[in-house]
């Protein structure tokens, strides 16, 4: 089945089994591998990109859900790394290994993009995704930035 879809803007199409998870499709078929994979079973959020502006797991999404609709990667949130997120995770020397940040970053701008001035209550609320280095401090302290600098 050939599955038509938008990729940072740019047309995508995958013609395969419809239930490859979209993860898979955007890493080893459109080369971005900036989104991770981490569980598999979209629990830790590594695989987050933003379905039509809001974030989702992609290790879990067949990509036959994508069809028609438009994707961003972490390469497609800013063109220069200049998105308000971003650039409070480097401030904030965020990351430890890193690994699992494209999928923070991810789910933090989809935060601020519905609630511009989040609570410490709406950050534990809605950043569910995992950090086995335990950086959730300085991910909640970019947040505050990130939202202060839009």
């Amino acid at each position: 089945m050939s599955v038509k879809f938008s990729v940072n803007g740019m047309p995508a199409e995958f013609d395969g089994p419809d239930d490859v998870p979209l993860l898979w499709v955007v890493r080893e078929h459109l080369n971005l591998t900036g989104s991770k994979f981490g569980c598999g079973i979209g629990v830790c959020g590594a695989c987050t990109m933003h379905i039509d502006g809001v974030a989702m797991r992609t290790c879990v999404m067949p990509v036959m859900m994508a069809d028609g609709r438009q994707v961003t990667t972490i390469e497609g949130l800013s063109h220069n790394g200049n998105h308000p997120v971003q650039k409070a995770w480097t401030e904030l020397d965020v990351p430890q290994c890193g690994y699992c940040q494209s999928g923070m970053i991810m789910a933090a701008a989809s935060l601020l993009s519905r609630h511009p001035d989040p609570s410490d209550a709406d950050i534990d609320r809605e950043m569910t995704n995992l950090c086995r280095c335990a950086t959730y401090v300085r991910i909640r302290a970019a947040i505050h930035r990130a939202a202060k600098m839009r």
